[in-house]
């Protein structure tokens, strides 16, 4: 198997959405997506004295797929379409947004540690205004993988890899790995040859095959040059690797919402105003 070479590192900037820090290594002016991923937001907050986080209130959604992948802690996420459910560390929680829909994520316990990566993923032009769906994984729910040396651990959500399919079914072909490094593990990752791929370090440190170091917060995109890439950590680290086709389709976004031209951006401000996309009445 030909390893991939690293296009690019990505740092991850810490910016405010709505008051909220997170760290954001794309889109930036350099880089606006990595083409069917459009967004990457990783936020972290430590119990303590002044831990306190409410979460996000009800807003809308339509024409990707916003993914929460939680670390630490745990999400309930309740939507206009009646769904209601807790996912905590090890979890992720799944959305298909649809003709749209409308959710709300907070945190269980407000004053508790917690740490997520949200990831939106565009959702094909045909499929944009399907029925909007949600899918629940829970740790236990989750395929996993454990490496050779016993020192890689993963979770497969969507794809196959290793011989391992996960739970999810995207609109597109996807591949969703959460892997957890200790020092001295070496890991080779399969990624199919025609896929856009990333590796977002949430902490730690690793050597990439053929590229050399990459550090915690950075995004390591990969050429498609190849069928795999080799991972092996010089700490313990902890990381999110995905995978997709591109969709090589017209991207137009305002806001929540994301279709493949203007007017259908401005068809979805008046469907959303209109109570379109449900409501969301949270207790």
């Amino acid at each position: 198997m030909k390893n991939r070479t690293v296009s690019t590192l990505l740092y991850a900037q810490v910016v405010s959405m709505g008051g909220i820090p997170v760290r954001q290594p794309f889109p930036t002016q350099r880089v606006q997506q990595l083409d069917p991923f459009l967004l990457l937001h990783h936020h972290k907050l430590d119990a303590g004295e002044d831990a306190h986080w409410e979460g996000v209130g009800a807003h809308p959604h339509r024409g990707f797929s916003p993914v929460t992948f939680i670390f630490e802690g745990a999400l309930r996420h309740r939507d206009s379409r009646g769904h209601n459910s807790v996912v905590e560390a090890g979890g992720i929680q799944w959305m298909n947004a649809g003709m749209g829909i409308v959710h709300s994520e907070r945190p269980e316990d407000p004053n508790k540690s917690i740490e997520l990566i949200q990831l939106w993923i565009n959702s094909p032009a045909k499929h944009k205004m399907d029925q909007p769906l949600y899918f629940p994984v829970t740790r236990e729910e989750a395929p996993s993988y454990l490496s050779d040396d016993k020192l890689a651990a993963a979770r497969i959500f969507s794809g196959e890899v290793w011989g391992i399919k996960g739970k999810i079914d995207p609109l597109s072909p996807i591949t969703a790995v959460t892997i957890e490094f200790k020092k001295g593990a070496k890991l080779t990752i399969p990624i199919p040859a025609e896929h856009t791929a990333f590796l977002y370090l949430l902490d730690g440190k690793v050597s990439v095959g053929g590229f050399g170091l990459v550090e915690g917060h950075h995004t390591a995109v990969f050429n498609r040059d190849g069928e795999g890439v080799t991972i092996e950590a010089l700490e313990d680290t902890r990381t999110l690797l995905m995978s997709g086709q591109p969709l090589d389709e017209p991207v137009v976004s305002y806001g929540p919402f994301v279709m493949t031209t203007q007017t259908q951006i401005m068809e979805a401000m008046r469907d959303y105003q209109m109570g379109k996309m449900g409501v969301l009445i949270e207790d």
